[in-house]
């Protein structure tokens, strides 16, 4: 879910803050970590899944697990997070705004709205996760910016979001397009299985280009998709004319959108996580929720490395001439 966008942002003053991560030797020490980290986890044996055994101590111990990967993809970064008091199978709720009770650790950056300003939330170190893990978050939306230019963007994501009867193949041939397209542009992209029921090519950029320059050059991408070929692609986000075709959602490149960490959880049944794969691996994998937190802990215990290599130090630039319509 996308945050509200706004307009410009001020200066913040927010210190940041550092931790070490610890990993718990297996699940059921999910609660000593927390208290390693400072980071109480109440209420650690309730289960946050439906239909499954797994428990708000699973999820910190899976956080904590995973956080040398995650950290990189949403600290400093403004953040929208995806609360669940009540479990997965209940009410969840969007959450952009800093609030005290979040934790200690957890910061907030002032940003102007489209009227007045208000305190957005961040994290960068281990405890400010588990902290919000602890007022039971379970999902993470990054900005694709950070705090110190929170109007410049660094990454762009195109979300492929297929009609119902969409099949993976045409799936995993639609990211493959983007793929190509951005390639004309000289820009790699990375792929990225939601979670959900699609999959979001991720393209890194050097900071320069603003909102509007990001957003104008997404846009184009997918309208060009969609002019060659009518009947795969949809560039506009209308229910009515998805029938047999994949939208192709370059809304979350505007100010204040946001899209799904690399490695979150998603408050789905079943507990799938958003997972960054390597193009080769795409056709090999049956669909975008192929990791439950169980696939997806035995796939980073094994993990040498990202998936997208180097990806933060990627060094390409958004071509503004292609940005201009």
């Amino acid at each position: 879910m996308p945050a509200s966008p706004t307009k410009r942002s001020t200066k913040t003053a927010a210190k940041p803050r550092s931790a070490a991560a610890k990993r718990p030797a297996a699940k059921r020490a999910a609660p000593a970590l927390g208290n390693a980290l400072d980071v109480r986890i109440t209420h650690p044996e309730r289960v946050v899944f439906p239909d499954t055994t797994i428990t708000k101590g699973d999820v910190a111990a899976y956080y904590a697990a995973i956080m040398e990967w995650l950290l990189p993809e949403i600290e400093k970064r403004p953040l929208s997070i995806i609360r669940c008091p009540d479990g997965a199978g209940a009410a969840c709720f969007f959450q952009k705004h800093h609030a005290d009770k979040l934790g200690a650790h957890v910061g907030s950056i002032l940003l102007r709205e489209k009227t007045g300003s208000d305190r957005y939330l961040y994290v960068d170190d281990p405890r400010g996760v588990l902290e919000l893990v602890q007022m039971n978050t379970l999902e993470f939306h990054p900005w694709g910016s950070r705090i110190d230019e929170p109007e410049k963007p660094d990454r762009l994501v195109f979300d492929l979001d297929p009609a119902p009867g969409i099949g993976w193949s045409d799936l995993v041939a639609a990211a493959k397009d983007v793929r190509a397209r951005v390639r004309k542009h000289g820009l790699e992209s990375f792929p990225r299985l939601s979670g959900g029921k699609g999959v979001h090519v991720v393209v890194p950029i050097r900071r320069g280009p603003l909102w509007d320059e990001a957003k104008a050059f997404c846009e184009r991408i997918a309208d060009e998709m969609a002019a060659d070929e009518p009947d795969r692609y949809l560039a506009t986000a209308s229910k009515a004319a998805r029938e047999g075709r994949i939208f192709i959602d370059w809304l979350r490149n505007a100010r204040g959108a946001t899209s799904v960490a690399s490695f979150s959880l998603r408050a789905r049944a079943g507990a799938p996580v958003a997972m960054p794969v390597k193009w080769e691996e795409l056709a090999r994998i049956k669909s975008p929720g192929a990791f439950d937190l169980v696939a997806a802990l035995k796939r980073v215990k094994a993990m040498r490395a990202h998936p997208w290599g180097d990806f933060a130090k990627t060094k390409q630039s958004l071509p503004r001439a292609s940005t201009r319509r």
